[in-house]
């Protein structure tokens, strides 16, 4: 078994106790309706702050593979950082058992800065999507590896109807393939294997070639969004993906473990 069957083992042993209830897209938007702001999660990617990318800054505690990556770790103080150092989204991860996450950094960050924020978890079950706007989610991660075609479509279908942004995550053509098939507009490629753990820049290269020669247009008439996932450390990473096609970055790892983030930002922007 690997890592991510074992947490996906873990999360639905957490699912089973949420209360039991059909979720609809009715709901999900009287959900959404209710909050006091609006926070357009795609629209802060497709409009870089500086550079040619944007950028996805995590607030990320530890991870399966690196353990305790920020042992002084204030998820506020961190966000407000990111913030002011000129991030247009943040990543927040709500896994408590394997990455020290908590659904209350996702809602005490949405009380203290302005950007959209995702919700950084493993979705496999709609009760998910509303317990994400619950807490004061922009968007949601949808997990190609760890979901089936039904569900895949039916999740991204209920999130994006009901105005909450879906980046669905892939790792290799297949997955790309299922996601485009299910009507993603912002694909993330995670240069993380997470069999193996295993990081590669060259599978977003791969990815890309691929996604902008067969995907298709938006109603919008534009391309999906690709969004670099893992194992950026540096700018010479940041150019290397742009090139390639990808409009932002998300960064976890290599930002947590800088004493001076706002700096490691200005690098990674240019």
């Amino acid at each position: 078994m690997t890592i991510l069957d074992t947490i996906v083992e873990q999360k639905r042993r957490e699912i089973a106790r949420l209360p039991q209830e059909q979720v609809s897209v009715p709901a999900l938007k009287d959900t959404m309706s209710s909050r006091a702001d609006s926070r357009d999660f795609a629209a802060a990617l497709r409009n870089p702050k500086s550079g040619v990318v944007s950028l996805i800054a995590e607030v990320k505690k530890a991870s399966p593979s690196a353990g305790i990556i920020r042992p002084d770790f204030d998820p506020i103080e961190i966000a407000k950082a990111y913030e002011a150092a000129g991030a247009n989204c943040l990543s927040v991860l709500t896994d408590e058992n394997f990455f020290q996450g908590s659904l209350e950094y996702l809602r005490r960050i949405r009380q203290t800065v302005r950007l959209p924020l995702l919700r950084k978890d493993f979705i496999i079950d709609e009760r998910q999507i509303l317990e994400s706007i619950e807490w004061g989610a922009d968007a949601i991660l949808l997990i190609v590896a760890i979901l089936s075609d039904e569900d895949l479509k039916r999740f991204h279908s209920l999130a994006t109807e009901a105005g909450l942004a879906a980046l669905v995550e892939v790792h290799d053509e297949t997955e790309l393939e299922r996601a485009l098939a299910a009507g993603a507009q912002l694909i993330g490629v995670n240069n993380r294997d997470l069999r193996t753990f295993k990081v590669d820049l060259a599978t977003t290269e791969a990815l890309a070639a691929k996604l902008f020669r067969n995907s298709p247009k938006s109603i919008e008439g534009r391309s999906p969004l690709l969004v670099a996932e893992s194992g950026v450390d540096t700018r010479a990473d940041v150019e290397r993906l742009a090139r390639c096609g990808a409009r932002a970055i998300l960064v976890g790892e290599s930002l947590m473990r800088e004493s001076n983030m706002s700096a490691k930002i200005r690098e990674l922007l240019g």
